[in-house]
């Protein structure tokens, strides 16, 4: 007779979390600054504990959504060009999804002053990214264009992710009210004519296809984000979330990417490879951190 034997699966939990957030700081310590959100008791910032803003951004199916966001950046020449030119995204591969995950994190978790004082420091930012494309066109990262843009791109994405990888899928209407709820952060921003259901967030990036293209910047780009210098135990691990990310985009985007997808593969085998490794992931490092403290502080 064989006796089941209990395997002490704390220590593996603990080093797939441990390998996870070293990978994401890039072997770094991790910065305080998401930690040390006023805490105003009660407060429940732009959106609060019910809204479907909560529910997406909290999964870590935001991990695909926001590498199939990155994808679909690297088409506008001119956000491409803000990138090119005043990131160090190959020196610090996930500094800007560290930077993005924090702003992100202080809108829809933090309170409202959170918001209002992530919202300031990310235009300060901007206003020193700015200078001229290849094609000649100036270009600035407070154009509220180009905001839009980044907003539409990363709106879609996580939505697109969400429903396609999440157990906890948005009913229309929910899908709608996330999308509105986020345009709340797009508007303070800066950026204008910000679609608010999820019609018109399709309709914004059907109307801007023209103004895409697949630069020598955008090639570049594309390559690297789909082969990060990581280490060798992560790289199967994030091909799979890299092959979530392309087979998720745009069939449009992805013949201008020039990134192949099989359709069938891809739903059969990819996504729920992708759902698995996420459920793996989720055991090891518990939920967001930024959604409990959030609950905390709200309930």
């Amino acid at each position: 007779m064989t006796v089941p034997v209990a395997l002490p699966l704390g220590p593996v939990r603990d080093q797939v979390a441990e390998s996870f957030r070293r990978i994401l700081s890039g072997g770094r310590a991790q910065p305080e600054a998401a930690t040390i959100w006023v805490r105003e008791s009660g407060d429940p910032g732009l959106f609060g504990p019910e809204s479907p803003a909560w529910r997406v951004q909290g999964e870590l199916d935001t991990l695909v959504g926001g590498l199939r966001a990155l994808l679909l950046q690297t088409l506008h020449p001119l956000a491409m060009a803000g990138v090119a030119q005043h990131s160090a995204f190959r020196q610090d591969p996930f500094g800007r999804l560290q930077r993005t995950g924090g702003f992100i994190a202080a809108t829809v978790f933090g309170t409202t002053a959170d918001a209002d004082r992530a919202i300031a420091a990310v235009r300060r930012v901007h206003g020193r990214v700015n200078g001229v494309a290849r094609d000649g066109r100036p270009y600035s990262a407070n154009d509220p264009h180009l905001l839009t843009f980044v907003h539409v791109t990363e709106v879609d994405s996580f939505l697109v992710a969400h429903q396609a990888l999440s157990g906890d899928r948005l009913t229309a209407a929910e899908a709608d009210r996330y999308v509105a709820d986020m345009a709340e952060v797009c508007r303070r921003l800066g950026g204008e004519d910000v679609p608010t259901d999820v019609a018109g967030l399709r309709r914004w990036l059907d109307d801007v296809r023209p103004e895409l293209a697949l630069t020598p910047e955008a090639r570049s780009a594309v390559w690297f984000l789909l082969n990060p210098p990581l280490p060798l135990y992560a790289r199967p691990a994030y091909g799979v979330f890299a092959s979530a990310a392309v087979g998720l985009l745009p069939g449009w985007a992805r013949r201008m990417l020039w990134l192949p997808s099989v359709p069938p593969v891809d739903r059969l085998a990819v996504r729920p490879a992708t759902r698995t490794m996420l459920a793996v992931l989720g055991w090891a490092i518990g939920g967001s951190p930024h959604r409990d403290a959030a609950r905390r502080r709200t309930s």
